[in-house]
């Protein structure tokens, strides 16, 4: 848990623009990055899209959801705090199958895949560590 929180605090200061632009910009130079080995440090690293699971609390929500879609990623530490939202217009990249969301060991909600930047999917480690995670459809 430390090492996601201090790689969370990492994201914090090298980032100071949201997951969309990186988005943007990650997936205008797909191309061009095909194949290379980054470093999260650099730019281009950390920009670069990867698949991040994330667990949504309310799994009835994901049924809602489609490979394609455009959703916000909104955290909350209680059920009637405050929300912050982790990331902007991420593309969902998997729904699993209703069946494969609930995880057996008694964890509350169901399983999604995201495409994100590098440094978007630590933010979002931190963020379901730490607080309960819901989406809204952009």
């Amino acid at each position: 848990m430390g090492l996601a929180v201090c790689a969370a605090g990492f994201a914090a200061t090298v980032s100071g623009r949201d997951s969309s632009s990186y988005a943007d910009e990650a997936e205008r130079d797909a191309g061009r990055r095909a194949g290379a080995e980054r470093s999260v440090t650099s730019r281009a690293g950390a920009s670069e899209i990867v698949s991040a699971p994330v667990r949504i609390a309310d799994g009835a929500t994901v049924r809602l959801l489609r490979p394609g879609d455009r959703i916000d990623l909104v955290a909350s530490k209680t059920k009637n705090g405050s929300a912050r939202i982790v990331a902007r217009s991420v593309r969902v990249a998997q729904v699993p199958k209703s069946g494969d969301t609930v995880s057996g060991d008694g964890a509350d909600g169901a399983l999604i895949v995201v495409a994100v930047p590098r440094l978007t999917a630590t933010a979002l480690t931190e963020a379901a560590a730490e607080s309960r995670l819901a989406v809204t459809l952009c």
